[in-house]
């Protein structure tokens, strides 16, 4: 059970909206978004910051990171959301949603530029810094606009990792789990 009850129906009309809107069709709003509403100015901020619209990296580079983030810092509630929504259509094998949370950042599933996305996890979550190393690998792969984007990916999921993590929110049903290898 979470740590602070769940909003329920009927929702204040800006928040029912923004549920409306995020949540395909047919699909209950998540427990984090529920958890959020009880707070509409937190609920609104956190929408207003999100990342998962269009932007300058592919859908696929874009779960990579997110996918990493969520897996090191142990959030299984929120890696299993975007495993179970958005693995497929990034075109991951189980092999690599596998690899996101008990992989190496230079796993052979994975392309150099995905390596290198990965790295960049990897550095800001054990170092809280970026390696000459790895930003050598990044720039060669992607442009100012992109390196950008993946780096607040890291910080937003970094947040919404903790958000999670300290209000113990059960997985949801549909989630995918960690591997029995994940730490």
């Amino acid at each position: 059970m979470a740590r602070i009850a769940l909003a329920e129906p009927p929702y204040e009309p800006s928040i029912a909206a923004e549920l409306a809107r995020i949540m395909p069709p047919g699909v209950p709003p998540l427990a984090l978004f529920r958890t959020m509403a009880r707070s509409p100015r937190v609920f609104a901020k956190m929408f207003a910051g999100g990342l998962l619209d269009k932007g300058p990296l592919s859908l696929r580079h874009r779960e990579i990171v997110i996918d990493r983030t969520t897996a090191r810092l142990g959030c299984e509630y929120e890696w299993g959301v975007h495993v179970a929504f958005f693995a497929e259509r990034a075109g991951f094998s189980a092999e690599q949603v596998s690899s996101t949370a008990v992989g190496t950042a230079d796993a052979a599933c994975w392309a150099p530029d995905e390596q290198a996305l990965l790295a960049l996890v990897d550095d800001l979550v054990d170092q809280r810094a970026i390696s000459e190393a790895t930003w050598s690998r990044l720039a060669a792969h992607f442009d100012d606009a992109q390196l950008l984007e993946a780096i607040s990916l890291v910080g937003y999921y970094h947040t919404i990792s903790f958000l999670c993590v300290g209000l113990e929110l059960p997985p949801e049903s549909y989630a995918a789990r960690f591997p029995a290898t994940q730490s």
